[in-house]
């Protein structure tokens, strides 16, 4: 917890807004957090640029700059942050300036939008920093064709964005630092590989042909809102790594869009732009937003359509025709998504989910292995930064696994297996944060049974890499009776067999449905 919220006194809204998020749980309180952050960083930026005198457009593209430094920059370290934030302006002025010189020329634009589409997404291979400032290029040249960003207008957005920069910055890193003092976030390498086998490479350019198919069948609809085909394709692409994944997040983002544009027909259009109930319906938008990404993707694209809704209105060009227009552009961007991933160097559900499983179930070898070190007085940092990766590698997991198991998948029986993967994998993770308890023990101590039982524990990680096609049955005395222990509280090196044994048979488990996954394409 910040250290302002345990000090008494302070009655500012920001200080309510703070002790309100600080009385949630651990994980609402810390997205809530985030989420508020998030809208008094935005509304300095808002202010700051109205401060200054700018025009209605320059402050609302500020306003996009500090919304997106505060939501695409996610390295695990608050210094790294501060690095990629100040990189921001390194790839977002050359793209702006190139999309204003180019206005007027619609074949020369397109070609460009087109190649900061597949650079954005190449630029992914080098981690979070690439991921953000390849979206922040891609949305400065949406942004200009989103506001009509001229020539003659490039130094007011400029001043804007630079603003809106500094806005960001102060309110991250000084005003409520949350990531200060904090342990590094713990990262995941991304899956390697050369050329098309490197899943940035082969997204980039399914991307660049999504983008494509998008932008023409778009402009064959509107040229004018033609860029919401594009802005579509674009996001469904984010955060995804196989086709299954891919065209889940575009029925995903086309449901979202869908209840956003109704929002907007009971509260943009009604509203007609008057300034303080869009600005208020705006900040409601942003802390959505921030809110429930982690969560929902049709969620937070609910309150994205809403917050553009309310944002045509206070320029003054809302219409119901234009929200129309706009569920129209988005399902051509999803249709391009999905003929892209189908058609052009396409990677199945499976082939991506078995990686990722793959790298769970190493990760949770390692813990075993660390742990027992530490059960036998080794001086090993301990299994918790291995604890924490095997986590995010869970959530990569669930993300590549989610159209198995969504409800309108009709492959039953490999929706089933699938959630039997994640089951075991659940109670893997939970016998290994058990494990992690008791090797913490001061008074743990080494026992010959544990080096066997983790003995046993590499055996079944071994037999997971090995493609075979038959059910493995657990090895014998996998199961520890419970009631063993029940005269005297168990010691650490007895609860740490106990978890030892059910990681083993968990394991065995999961070799069957793993290894009897179908082939077929998802």
């Amino acid at each position: 917890m910040d250290e302002s919220l345990r000090k008494p006194g302070g009655s500012t809204p920001a200080h309510l807004l703070r002790r309100t998020v600080a009385a949630l749980g651990p994980e609402r309180s810390h997205r809530a957090r985030v989420s508020a952050r998030a809208v008094i960083g935005i509304g300095l930026a808002v202010a700051g640029c109205a401060g200054a005198g700018l025009p209605l457009q320059a402050t609302v593209a500020g306003g996009l700059v500090a919304l997106l430094a505060l939501f695409t920059v996610a390295d695990p370290t608050a210094r790294a942050q501060a690095r990629t934030t100040a990189l921001l302006p390194a790839v977002g002025v050359p793209v702006l300036a190139l999309a204003a010189f180019l206005h007027g020329q619609p074949p020369a634009r397109d070609a460009a939008f087109l190649a900061v589409v597949f650079a954005g997404v190449y630029a992914r291979r080098w981690g979070p920093r690439g991921n953000a400032l390849g979206i922040f290029a891609f949305m400065q040249f949406f942004a200009a064709q989103f506001l009509g960003t001229e020539p003659d207008r490039l130094l007011e957005t400029f001043t804007a964005g630079l603003l809106a920069l500094v806005a960001a910055a102060l309110t991250r890193f000084v005003l409520w630092p949350i990531e200060r003092g904090a342990a590094p976030q713990p990262a995941i390498a991304p899956v390697g590989g050369r050329g098309l086998a490197r899943p940035t490479t082969r997204q980039a350019f399914q991307a660049l042909a999504a983008c494509g198919f998008a932008l023409a069948a778009g402009q064959a609809l509107s040229l004018d809102r033609w860029y919401w085909a594009v802005g579509a394709a674009w996001w469904i692409f984010v955060n995804t790594a196989s086709r299954g994944e891919t065209l889940v997040r575009g029925f995903r983002r086309v449901l979202g869009t869908v209840t956003g544009l109704a929002a907007g027909l009971l509260v943009a259009v009604p509203v007609d732009g008057a300034v303080a109930p869009t600005l208020a319906v705006v900040a409601c938008c942003v802390f959505g937003i921030f809110y429930t990404a982690p969560l929902s993707y049709s969620w937070m694209m609910f309150f994205v359509t809403l917050m553009v809704g309310m944002l045509y209105g206070l320029l003054g060009v809302l219409h119901p025709g234009l929200l129309g227009l706009r569920l129209e552009e988005t399902a051509v961007g999803a249709l391009g998504a999905a003929l892209a991933v189908a058609l052009v160097l396409p990677v199945t559900t499976h082939a991506a989910t078995e990686v990722w499983i793959r790298r769970a179930v190493h990760c949770v070898h390692e813990c075993a292995r660390e742990a027992a070190d530490r059960l036998a007085g080794g001086s090993g940092d301990g299994p918790e930064p291995r604890v924490a990766e095997l986590e995010l590698l869970l959530g990569r997991v669930r993300l590549s696994v989610a159209p198995l198991v969504h409800p309108l998948s009709p492959l039953r029986a490999r929706r089933a297996r699938a959630r039997q993967v994640l089951a075991l994998l659940d109670d893997c993770a939970r016998q290994i944060r058990g494990l992690a308890e008791a090797a913490a023990d001061p008074a743990a101590s080494h026992d010959a049974r544990l080096t066997a039982a983790c003995e046993r524990v590499e055996a079944a990680v071994h037999r997971l890499a090995v493609p075979a096609r038959a059910r493995i049955a657990p090895a014998s005395g996998a199961g520890v009776p419970v009631a063993a222990a029940a005269a005297e509280p168990p010691s650490s090196g007895d609860r740490a067999l106990v978890h030892l044994h059910a990681l083993e048979d968990a394991l065995h488990q999961l070799a069957a449905p793993l290894h009897t996954h179908p082939r077929a394409a998802a």
